[in-house]
């Protein structure tokens, strides 16, 4: 079959800044063999129809990722792609719950597992009857992934969409993972920020809207939103929502970012930069929540605020069985919310590119609004007709 496929076995310090640049992890191969099927029952083969482009994908095509994922995902071979809509060999259109956990490597269940929490398994690195060094389809070649033209996944994974538009359905994934940040916070106040609008904070923000009707919602950062406002980012962030809500600016002398006293009730950082961890913990009240969103790495951070102002920081990443939704998964509810033309998503696809084209792919994803660019997606089989 044809995929794009990383080669994890080729070490940092041999690719240049330019091969990382050009996604020298990847190649395309035209002669890569299908996923086989596990022994095991349940699984099928899928057909992708769309996949997405996700930043821990730029960060593995670059070269880029965290050196302590690297024990996360573990094989020597990658066919990147988790954001999937596909077709079954009976010809069903489906979205794709990429976590692989303890029920699907054929184990009893884990701590995490059986507290209803799948989607941080504690036997990520046992691959069991899936053959899977990884915590989730789409990074790791055995299972396949969504940049080639075949993968395999288990039933219980799979989640039907009926004819909902193919680029509308490529978003069930980072939407549901959207919808997992949001639901971390209990409401507790009327304030909200969401940093970084780019494909998860407008869907951060989106779930926000149906979870908190009236809760009062900046964005910071460029693009458009469904915010109440969006400022552009930097300390100046501080000084007009103290303007707007009433609130104190208190100027350390030592440092260049203001204190927002009487701050907002939750920041959901969708950026993971020391600048913007820095921004979102001085714009918090005492015992407010900094929701860190998707991924990032190692940043020097201060945290003082923390422990002086007893914040909540609290990591999102992946999604699963929600106690919130009475144990609902998140991605059947998102996928709900995708059947309704209300739900403000259809302007985030904005490039499609075959897979032929994954260079150019990736470099627009990589650029993000400075190409146009929010969610990138690829067309794996061009056979596959896509839903308008």
């Amino acid at each position: 079959m044809r995929a794009v496929v990383a080669n994890l076995s080729v070490p940092r310090y041999l690719l240049t800044a330019a091969h990382q640049r050009l996604g020298g992890m990847l190649s395309l191969r035209d002669d890569w063999p299908e996923p086989a099927l596990p022994q095991a029952p349940g699984w099928v083969r899928l057909r992708p129809e769309l996949a997405g482009i996700c930043g821990s994908d730029v960060g593995v095509a670059r070269a880029k990722s965290s050196l302590v994922l690297s024990a996360f995902y573990a094989a020597r071979h990658q066919i990147l792609g988790h954001e999937i809509v596909a077709v079954t060999e009976a010809g069903e259109r489906v979205v794709v719950d990429p976590i692989v956990s303890c029920f699907h490597r054929g184990f009893p269940p884990c701590r995490s597992c059986r507290d209803g929490f799948p989607y941080v398994c504690e036997r990520f690195d046992q691959p069991g009857v899936t053959g899977c060094h990884a915590p989730s389809l789409g990074f790791d070649a055995t299972l396949g992934g969504g940049w080639g033209e075949v993968l395999v996944a288990h039933e219980s994974q799979l989640h039907p969409v009926g004819d909902l538009p193919s680029r509308r359905a490529v978003l069930a994934e980072p939407a549901s993972i959207a919808l997992h940040a949001a639901l971390h916070w209990p409401r507790r106040g009327d304030r909200a920020v969401v940093i970084g609008p780019g494909t998860i904070g407008r869907l951060v923000i989106a779930a926000l809207r149906r979870l908190h009707p009236g809760l009062d919602i900046t964005a910071v950062g460029p693009g458009p939103t469904e915010a109440d406002r969006t400022l552009p980012p930097g300390p100046g962030v501080v000084e007009t929502l103290a303007e707007l809500h009433g609130g104190r600016v208190i100027r350390p002398r030592l440092t260049k970012v203001p204190l927002l006293e009487q701050g907002v009730d939750v920041v959901f950082d969708c950026v993971g930069l020391a600048s913007t961890i820095d921004l979102g913990l001085h714009l918090l009240r005492p015992s407010g929540m900094l929701v860190l969103v998707g991924g990032a790495g190692k940043q020097p951070v201060d945290w003082s605020l923390v422990w002086n102002r007893q914040l909540t920081v609290q990591g999102s990443v992946n999604f699963g069985p929600e106690p919130a939704l009475d144990g609902r998964h998140t991605m059947a509810q998102v996928v709900e919310w995708l059947h309704d033309p209300a739900y403000p998503v259809d302007d985030l696809v904005t490039h499609t590119f075959g897979l032929p084209e994954w260079r150019t792919a990736l470099a627009t994803a990589a650029a993000g609004p400075r190409a146009g660019a929010v969610k990138v997606t690829l067309r794996p089989d061009p056979r596959l007709p896509l839903i308008h």
